[in-house]
């Protein structure tokens, strides 16, 4: 086999085998090390909110991350497009890095949140760039075999991170999920100095378009603000809420105003009159919001619901990414060597993730977990099949010359529609488990029981995944006599019962739109891919 790597981009050369190799393997670690910190805190979530508090901010301590890497991605894109990849990488994963010490010694949720989203502006210029640097080395009929391996390391970072997050919750404390990034995170920066090639387009008059990123990022956070305290610590329709969309909307209007008329905008709009940019963003958007629902939210089920330990709960979901893994891959390689059917592989894969969205929507406190396990590796298997899809296709559609921020765009959808999923599942989470509760109460349950307690236990119901708090809420209850343990055990039916209702809500939702997403899969347009840059 040659030792030079041939069909680099545009102005690029060549790189000798080595380099090529030591460059995915940097990239893949890279990638492993963001993805990681999204799912290593999964199991860990519910340990979090009984040591800080702050029930209602569930959802949030993921949607901090989320909204950051978020406006990261095509910040990162188009900035590699016009400097080169390297140092954003190694800055990337700098402020990743220092976001995780900060995140292991907060002490206040706020806190936590804070430095989530700061550690999430990192992790946003790391998985945008990932799929890029695949683009500068190698033509678009050989990318679908790359990107199925950094899909499959964005599922063998979800197989170990739910356990390993489990296991450090339960052995140590929630802060070592943070505190593990560090060794990893300092030995790639050191490979990606030393050994990452700093690729760079050709000298050109650049300039960035700040005006364009200041409204993008008043477009995106005020919204998302306005998702997650609506319906928690606001009604919908109130001032507060209203006002900050309405802030959103009009930024928005400025941002493409903005965009249309800048010489090099930080979001070329007319990427969009390309079909296949214009429908794989929104099939990702929708995939985005589906997949963080699940990810997210099923832990809490096995933990809150069928009561198992953070350590089991993470176990449970091991099942779950190794079907994205084997997905992941199988897709890549038939997008590789079958044609480039990418169109027909999404909708396989978006059909096989709602059938196990929808089997999730009907589950209850009866369902055993063998079903609830087989039902996530449903989902997990419909995902892995569709996540190199549509980077792939939209790089085979656009110049080189936007390759990152085209793909940028792409990965930008998916989150985005996480973010829009987060907050609003967990709205619907929270109103509704609040209501089940308070309806399914008895009598007399109500009756005994003070009012502020029951109002403590709904904002907050450690109860179902804390033992110490289970501990406590029995000593309480012998309090009221004799009858105490009865009403104790219909007190945690209840809060089981309303949980599950609730999260089964919130998976209905999730394969609402996995269907809407496989409707918009059918305005796809098909061309086959290229096999030179």
């Amino acid at each position: 086999m040659s030792d030079k790597i041939q069909g680099m981009a545009p102005g690029q050369g060549s790189l000798p085998r080595r380099q090529v190799i030591l460059t995915m393997a940097g990239v893949m670690l890279a990638l492993f090390l963001a993805s990681l910190d999204q799912t290593i805190v999964s199991t860990a979530l519910p340990r979090i909110t009984t040591d800080l508090g702050g029930f209602a901010q569930y959802a949030w301590v993921a949607t901090a991350y989320l909204v950051a890497s978020t406006v990261t991605l095509p910040i990162a894109g188009k900035l590699s497009d016009m400097y080169g990849r390297k140092w954003f990488l190694v800055a990337g994963i700098m402020v990743f890095l220092i976001g995780s010490v900060l995140c292991g010694i907060s002490q206040t949720m706020t806190q936590l949140i804070f430095f989530r989203a700061f550690q999430g502006l990192g992790a946003g210029a790391i998985m945008g760039l990932a799929f890029i640097i695949i683009a500068d080395l190698f033509p678009p009929s050989e990318r679908g075999k790359y990107a199925g391996f950094l899909s499959g390391v964005f599922g063998l970072s979800s197989v170990i991170g739910p356990t390993l997050g489990g296991y450090l919750t339960d052995s140590l404390s929630w802060r070592w999920v943070f505190f593990v990034n560090i060794p990893l995170g300092v030995l790639i920066v050191f490979l990606f100095i030393l050994f990452f090639p700093h690729l760079r387009p050709e000298a050109t008059k650049q300039r960035v378009d700040y005006p364009g990123m200041v409204t993008m990022v008043l477009t995106i956070v005020p919204v998302m603000l306005a998702l997650t305290f609506a319906g928690a610590d606001y009604d919908w329709i109130s001032l507060p809420i209203l006002g900050t969309l309405a802030f959103s909307a009009v930024m928005g209007a400025i941002f493409l105003r903005i965009e249309s008329r800048s010489e090099q905008p930080l979001i070329p709009l007319w990427l969009f009159k390309n079909r296949i940019v214009s429908v794989s963003a929104m099939v990702m958007f929708a995939i985005g919001f589906a997949m963080f629902a699940a990810i997210i939210f099923i832990p809490l089920y096995f933990q809150g619901v069928l009561g198992a330990t953070a350590t089991a709960s993470g176990t449970f979901l091991t099942p779950m990414m190794l079907g994205v893994v084997v997905g992941s891959l199988i897709s890549g390689q038939l997008l590789s060597r079958a044609g480039g059917h990418y169109r027909r592989l999404g909708m396989v894969g978006i059909a096989i993730m709602s059938l196990g969205l929808f089997l999730l929507s009907r589950m209850t406190v009866e369902t055993g977990s063998g079903t609830a396990v087989a039902n996530i590796v449903l989902v997990g298997f419909g995902l892995g099949v569709t996540m190199p899809l549509y980077v792939i296709a939209v790089q085979n559609a656009v110049p080189h010359s936007v390759m990152g921020v085209a793909t940028s765009t792409i990965n930008f959808s998916r989150t985005l529609g996480g973010v829009f999923g987060l907050a609003i599942v967990g709205s619907v989470m929270s109103s509704r488990f609040l209501s089940k509760f308070t309806d399914g109460l008895p009598a007399r349950v109500k009756e005994v029981v003070p009012p502020s307690m029951l109002t403590g236990i709904a904002d907050n119901p450690r109860a179902l995944v804390s033992v110490e708090a289970q501990t406590r809420l029995a000593g309480l209850f012998e309090g009221f006599g004799e009858g105490g343990a009865m009403l104790l055990a219909q007190l945690m039916s209840t809060l089981r019962e309303a949980l599950s209702e609730s999260l089964a809500a919130v998976f209905l939702v999730g394969f609402i739109v996995a269907l809407l997403a496989f409707v918009i899969n059918f305005f796809m347009k098909e061309i086959p891919l290229r096999k030179h840059h």
